[in-house]
């Protein structure tokens, strides 16, 4: 099973993210936070399920926090659903499968 998630960095995001002809689902994460590591496997799931439909990746904030601060993420997981360059809606914490699936049927 090929991973479709995209990895987004402070470079790259323009092009990724507010430039995508897609909405796009950000999940703010770094490797030290436990809820971000059980957030992971439900992301990667999500991007398949919705391939074509929805771009999902993934930018670490302890790499790329440029962006976090942009975008105002103050504690992660923060998942940050985009539409045409922009913010639609954003969920912090782990909010779980159901959670994420809610978003991205906003704009799916």
């Amino acid at each position: 099973m090929a991973v479709t998630t995209v990895t987004i960095t402070d470079e790259n995001f323009e092009e990724e993210v507010l430039k995508s002809p897609l909405p796009v689902l950000v999940d703010f994460w770094a490797e030290w936070c436990g809820p971000c590591r059980m957030a992971a496997p439900v992301v990667d799931e999500l991007s398949q399920m919705y391939a074509g439909k929805v771009k999902i990746g993934k930018l670490n904030v302890d790499e790329n926090n440029g962006q976090a601060v942009v975008h105002g993420v103050m504690s992660i997981p923060t998942v940050i659903l985009f539409k045409d360059g922009k913010e639609v809606e954003r969920k912090i914490g782990f909010g779980g499968k159901a959670g994420y699936e809610e978003l991205i049927k906003k704009v799916a």
